[in-house]
């Protein structure tokens, strides 16, 4: 088990019920981004990834 686990666990155990928007959720990565600046290269790059999900890939 990553590290990272722990943390998502905790997040669909507490929240998993809940339906929130896109909208909301880039509000809280600013957020987030704001009160750990060192952290903002990772949320851009997840930030990123999650926009291109449904991306063809250009193999």
């Amino acid at each position: 088990m990553y590290f990272t686990d722990r943390g998502i666990e905790e997040l669909v155990e507490r929240r998993g019920e809940e339906t929130v928007s896109v909208e909301w959720l880039g509000e809280r990565l600013r957020d987030f981004v704001d009160l750990n600046p060192e952290f903002e290269t990772p949320i851009e790059r997840f930030a990123t990834w999650l926009a291109r999900l449904d991306d063809e890939d250009d193999d």
